[in-house]
């Protein structure tokens, strides 16, 4: 762990010793990545979409075994289960509870009531207006270089528009992953950053080692985007699973979407009646078709057969930009003890400007 110790609104706000966070990737911020990451003195956030609710409590408890640190737990707030997975967040004690989708006010009101922090993730200043006003403690924004689903505006275009808009601290993401941008986005006024693909490429991570090996091998044109999976911008590695997805017909993907959806209702412990209602709020949410809905059930399971089965050939990887930068596997002690450090280095060689 390093020694170095920049305090920021983010862990004056979360109780945590260093300004990261480690996103809550599906199948991947598992009970172990989120309690080594805690140990290292960051942020983790445990992923819950991909989980049964019951699922859920036990993957805290299991955190909670591993840990004493404060972690988070991510929720899709347009689920309709949200607020049963809100009441296990509040009875098993979670810091904070982080959204890929804006909560409702009630949501952030519930939390806020039982001490929990709320840090939803936005892709627009607009957006974090919005959960500002609802009473967000923190908002994470995400330029177009994270992974999974992005938007098209840049981190250093989109980070100081909502730093500017926004009274609460700001968390960077998209296109970080060591000290100097740790530096870069508290020059921009943000409070830390997030890292995904950084926390992925671990050895910490329970990614299967040949996925990590093409993560490693991945130049930065590798990482493309593409609306073949679901029918909305997701950055990923570029496979020939990918080239395949957007080569096959819109029949095709249709069937291969309702074909998945049975596979991850199995898997989440989810009915066919929520599954529907879950797809109204993200048709609704999102003004998705009905076939862009289908489509979605795509992300999960062909997610889980690289992040868990290790089948590149039959999976997605999702990823950020800087998976063309990375080319080890330290633990999340080791790489947050190196941000720190050459956070450090940087900072003390900045030129230093006497007084006029």
């Amino acid at each position: 762990m390093s020694d170095t110790v920049l305090t920021t609104p983010l862990t004056a706000l979360t109780g945590v010793r260093h300004p990261i966070v480690q996103t809550g990737m599906g199948w991947v911020a598992g009970p172990r990545l989120v309690s080594a990451t805690a140990n290292a003195g960051a942020l983790g956030i445990l992923a819950s979409a991909t989980m049964s609710p019951e699922r859920l409590r036990d993957a805290v408890r299991e955190v909670r075994s591993r840990t004493d640190a404060p972690f988070g737990v991510n929720l899709r707030a347009d689920a309709g289960d949200a607020a049963e997975r809100v009441r296990i967040i509040i009875e098993e004690g979670v810091r904070v509870a982080s959204f890929a989708l804006a909560p409702s006010r009630e949501l952030i009101a519930r939390l806020k009531d039982a001490g929990v922090v709320v840090i939803p993730s936005v892709g627009a200043r607009r957006h974090a207006e919005k959960v500002a006003a609802w009473g967000a403690d923190a908002v994470l924004v995400q330029g177009g270089e994270g992974g999974g689903h992005t938007g098209s505006v840049a981190t250093t275009v989109l980070l100081p528009q909502v730093v500017d808009a926004v009274d609460i601290p700001v968390v960077a993401a998209g296109g970080f992953h060591d000290g100097r941008g740790l530096v870069a986005a508290l020059s921009y006024g943000a409070a830390g950053v997030a890292m995904g693909t950084r926390f992925l490429l671990t050895s910490d991570s329970t990614v299967p080692d040949a996925v990590k090996a093409r993560y490693l091998a991945a130049a930065v044109t590798d990482v493309t985007v593409t609306t073949a999976v679901d029918g909305l911008p997701h950055r990923m590695l570029r496979t020939e699973l990918v080239d395949a997805l957007e080569r096959s017909g819109r029949a095709a993907a249709l069937l291969r979407a309702v074909r998945h959806a049975a596979a991850f209702r199995r898997e989440a412990g989810t009915g066919w009646v929520r599954m529907v209602r879950d797809g109204l709020a993200m048709k609704h949410g999102r003004d998705l078709s009905w076939s862009q809905v289908l489509l979605a059930a795509n992300t999960p399971m062909l997610l889980r057969a690289s992040m868990v089965d290790g089948r590149t050939d039959l999976g997605v990887m999702a990823s950020g930009q800087v998976a063309g930068l990375i080319e080890d596997l330290p633990s999340c002690a080791e790489l947050v003890g190196r941000v720190m450090a050459e956070a450090a280095a940087v900072l003390g060689a900045l030129p230093r400007t006497a007084p006029s």
